[in-house]
C-alpha cells in the first residue's frame, strides 16, 4: 500500500520511488512506494504535478493510489513536485468547507456531505435536534470572526485514520489537505443557502 505522506506533511516536492508503470488507454498508471500527491476524494480534486519529466494528470484511489501520467516513467527513484497553485486553491477550498461545517453544527445542523471543488463549493446539512435559522449574513460574519482569530490546524493521525480541526473547533475525520492557519483562507464568500427535501446546502467560493 502506498504511504500517504500528505497525511502528515505539506511538502510540495520530494524524491519518490516508482514501483510500477503500465499503459492504460492513452495514459500511464503508476504506483509509488510513498506519495505527496493527494488523490481525488473526500470532496477534493486530486493534485497534479510531475514525476521526473512525466506530468501527473490525476490521482485516484482504486484499491490503491494510482497516479496517471502523460508518458511512462522508469522504475526507481525520481524527483516529484506538485502544482503548488492548484494545491493551494484546493487546500483553501477544503478548509473553508470545514469551517462552514463547524458553524452549521453550532446552530444545530449536522454536516453530511461536502464538495470542495473550485467554483462548486458546497456543504450540505441535515437538521439536528434543535436547528436554528441560518442566513448568509450570519454565516459570513461568523467566518470573518473565525478567520480573524487565525486558528491553527490541529491534526491527529492513527494509521490510515486522520482527524483535522482548527483551534478548539470540533475536528472531522478527513484525508484532505488543509491550511496551516485560518489567515491562509483569505476571503470566503457565501453565495447562497437553500433547503430541499430536508437537506440544507451552503454554497461558497473564494474571492
Amino acid at each position: 500500500m502506498t504511504m500517504r505522506l500528505f497525511f502528515e506533511s505539506d511538502a510540495l516536492a520530494t524524491e519518490v520511488t516508482v514501483l510500477s508503470c503500465h499503459p492504460e488507454g492513452e495514459q500511464f498508471a503508476t504506483i509509488l512506494q510513498a506519495t505527496i500527491f493527494h488523490p481525488q476524494g473526500g470532496g477534493q480534486p486530486s493534485d497534479t504535478g510531475w514525476i521526473g519529466d512525466s506530468q501527473v494528470l490525476r490521482v485516484v484511489l482504486q484499491g490503491q493510489l494510482t497516479h496517471y501520467l502523460d508518458k511512462p516513467v522508469a522504475l526507481g527513484t525520481h524527483q516529484a513536485r506538485i502544482d503548488s497553485e492548484r494545491r493551494a486553491l484546493n487546500t483553501r477550498m477544503h478548509s473553508a468547507g470545514h469551517i462552514i461545517g463547524n458553524i452549521g453544527e453550532c446552530l444545530g445542523w449536522l454536516p453530511i456531505k461536502a464538495h470542495h471543488w473550485p467554483g462548486e463549493g458546497r456543504v450540505s446539512f441535515k437538521r439536528g435536534e434543535n436547528p436554528q435559522p441560518i442566513d448568509i449574513v450570519f454565516i459570513q460574519a461568523s467566518l470573518a470572526q473565525l478567520i480573524s482569530k487565525n486558528l491553527p490546524r490541529q491534526t491527529q493521525v492513527q494509521g490510515d485514520f486522520r482527524e483535522v480541526g482548527f483551534g478548539d473547533l470540533p475536528a472531522y475525520a478527513c484525508g484532505g489537505t488543509h491550511v496551516k492557519t485560518l489567515h491562509e483562507l483569505g476571503d470566503v464568500v457565501i453565495q447562497s443557502i437553500s433547503e430541499k427535501k430536508g437537506v440544507m446546502s451552503i454554497n461558497y467560493m473564494l474571492s
